[in-house]
């Protein structure tokens, strides 16, 4: 239920080490940094734009990628094939990402996991958080990934508590998942494969797969 396998298709995803030997899919987010200063290896077969920057020797762009003008890139950070990175895009260093996917506009990454085909491509925060296959954030979307007392994260599954052990922990989306614009993820959200979560909702907790994810609101009209 927790393992990488029932979040995510591994098969063929180049980076599917760092998900060996895990038993909880939020220990992959300790593996991160060393993982990423390994796979980096500086090559950069991409297009860089004029006007972007590339901070550290440990930055790899995949070909057919292309970071535009006004992205800023820290090492350490391996990019794969035919991925955009738009402008105004920040990503922090510690993150990986995957083959076509989309980091946008003014969206920030950092500690961050992309499998192929993920896309956070308007205002978005990704921290300490994994994206599945073919995810896609709604503008505004952020996940949270420190509690308002900075204590541990606890996952709270089916009435268990895990906890995490890591101060900093933001959400992992499954594959296929989306949300709507303006959701907030809070620190240690799970969410399953192919679910959806409705614009403007704050989430925390499991959720599982094939789900629909409703903010249930009362709205009024008065006259002036």
């Amino acid at each position: 239920m927790l393992s990488p396998a029932d979040f995510f298709d591994l098969d063929g995803f180049v980076h599917s080490a760092l998900f060996d030997g895990v038993e909880y899919v939020w220990e992959v987010i300790g593996r991160i940094h060393h993982y990423a200063l390994a796979a980096a290896t500086g090559e950069v077969l991409g297009q860089v734009m004029e006007g972007a920057q590339l901070i550290g020797d440990r930055i790899t762009i995949g070909p057919g990628s292309v970071v535009e003008p006004g992205a800023m890139i820290k090492s350490p950070c391996v990019i794969g094939r035919d991925t955009e990175v738009r402008q105004g895009a920040y990503l922090r260093g510690n993150v990986v990402v995957g083959d076509g996917c989309v980091v946008g506009h003014c969206s920030e990454l950092k500690n961050a996991v992309l499998l192929d085909g993920a896309g956070a491509p308007h205002f978005n925060y990704v921290g300490d958080s994994i994206l599945g296959r073919r995810v896609n954030l709604g503008a505004g979307t952020k996940t949270s990934n420190v509690k308002v007392l900075g204590s541990t994260v606890v996952v709270k599954v089916n009435g268990r508590e895990y906890d995490t052990g890591l101060r900093k922990l933001g959400a992992i989306l499954g594959d296929g998942a989306q949300t709507g614009c303006n959701v907030v993820l809070n620190p240690g959200t799970l969410i399953g494969r192919n679910t959806r979560v409705y614009p403007c909702t704050s989430v925390r907790g499991y959720y599982g797969d094939n789900m629909l994810i409703k903010l249930r609101q009362a709205v009024e009209a008065e006259p002036l």
